[in-house]
């Protein structure tokens, strides 16, 4: 009796930008994949502001992972969160949403896992602040600007009202810029038209940078163009500016200033997600895993990082490969390849980065992109450029269509339909609210 030949068996953990390319790249391959992510959807979180900001549907910028690969029958996929990784016994733990464990046997594995918000140590910017890592960070944070205004429509103290209607946004990199953009645009183009009869309703956004200038890989002249693009919509910019204390209704800075606020959105550090405390190695500065220039850990064959949680020097810097989207992309399909090469006894590759250039914009016609194809773009032609690779990069025709037809009816209308408040209760039926209940 002859025996079948097991062919061996890829775990991704993580379904972002590098999982989701590593998966592509093993489709179709005589491999068995597992991918493995704690959402079914595949986030573009470049557009996560825009959700927070009213401009796009969650269902925008979100596309179900099951519906990628339905064609590709050696990619399975399971709803779970990774809680310990066997490195020597080449298995890991997941847990489903009920609390049932599962064992997953692995030949290889691709960490890629992202990162989440980073308050470094501050309980009371974890406790307040307000994140813009995932779906629900974006649309708690649409919930509480929105809510702020209606609440400032009955207020009768000039001094709480304009405390709830500032916002104050701390990051001088592209999340920070495009938000206070966003924000300040939403109130300018849209509350300002519904709050008319209310002369007293004015908004204030303000951006916080620590350092004493904006966009800290630009070379100086966009980092100004930025700055002055963000003071021409009405935007106030303070550099030197670093957040001390957090209370319900003001933000301390060091320098002694205080700022009535009752919202802080936090975009100023990132770290890697728990999982890379698992693999049980050395971690870099911001919890990063340090990796080979094959994208191997370091130290554990057969085990590959990729992305924003991967630690791996750029020879023509001397620094970490960035924490941007074109990084996690290349190497996700190079840790697959590898794999591949691997697996037919054949030398891997090392990383070599191709740059096509970073860009942020700021509002609209704002922007600025650097070096895009060598050239250093502002203004209009900047913003176009950033519409259009963003719409050429979101997952779905049909999320392509209606994201591109929302920008237009926005641009041309100076409106924002995704104006609702929802309460996010949970109504469930009494049988599945004790079953959560008894899963805890």
């Amino acid at each position: 009796m002859s025996g079948v030949t097991r062919r061996p068996r890829v775990v991704i953990i993580g379904a972002g930008f590098g999982g989701l390319y590593a998966a592509r790249q093993l489709a179709n391959q005589p491999v068995d994949v597992l991918l493995i992510d704690r959402n079914n959807f595949h986030l573009f979180t470049p557009l996560l502001y825009q959700v927070a900001t009213c401009a796009l549907d969650p269902s925008q910028i979100a596309y179900p992972i099951r519906r990628i690969f339905r064609k590709n029958k050696n990619i399975h996929f399971r709803l779970g969160t990774v809680i310990a990784i066997d490195t020597h016994g080449r298995s890991i733990t997941v847990r489903e949403d009920n609390a049932e464990e599962h064992i997953e046997p692995f030949d290889y594995l691709i960490v890629a896992t992202g990162t989440e918000t980073n308050f470094f140590g501050n309980t009371d910017l974890q406790k307040r602040g307000f994140g813009m890592k995932d779906l629900s960070d974006a649309v708690t944070l649409r919930n509480h600007i929105l809510r702020l205004f209606e609440k400032a429509a009955w207020e009768t103290s000039e001094t709480e009202r304009r405390a709830l209607t500032t916002i104050a946004v701390v990051g001088g990199g592209p999340t920070g810029l495009e938000t206070a953009g966003a924000i300040y645009e939403l109130y300018n183009y849209v509350l300002k038209a519904e709050y008319a009869h209310l002369q007293q309703m004015e908004a204030r956004v303000i951006l916080l940078e620590a350092m004493d200038h904006l966009l800290d890989p630009y070379p100086e002249g966009l980092r100004q163009a930025a700055y002055d693009q963000l003071k021409s919509i009405g935007v106030e910019v303070m550099l030197n500016a670093k957040v001390k204390h957090l209370a319900e209704d003001h933000i301390e800075l060091e320098d002694g200033r205080t700022i009535p606020t009752h919202t802080l959105v936090w975009s100023a550090g990132v770290k890697a997600n728990s999982v890379t405390a698992m693999l049980g190695v050395n971690l870099e500065r911001g919890g990063r895993i340090p990796i080979q220039p094959t994208l191997e850990v370091t130290g554990l064959n057969g085990i590959y990082a990729v992305g924003d949680i991967a630690h791996l020097i750029d020879p023509k810097n001397n620094h970490p490969y960035p924490q941007v989207i074109p990084v996690a992309n290349q190497q996700g399909s190079l840790a697959a390849k590898n794999i591949m090469r691997a697996i037919q006894n054949q030398p891997q590759e090392a990383f070599q980065y191709h740059d096509r250039g970073i860009m942020a914009t700021i509002g609209r016609r704002r922007a600025v992109a650097y070096p895009f194809y060598k050239l250093q773009l502002t203004g209009w032609f900047a913003w176009i450029t950033w519409l259009l690779l963003h719409l050429v990069w979101l997952l779905g025709f049909r999320n392509q269509i209606v994201v591109f037809i929302n920008w237009v009816w926005n641009y041309l209308t100076f409106d924002r339909s995704v104006r609702i408040i929802l309460h996010q209760k949970q109504y469930l039926p009494e049988a599945v609210k004790k079953e959560e209940v008894a899963a805890r």
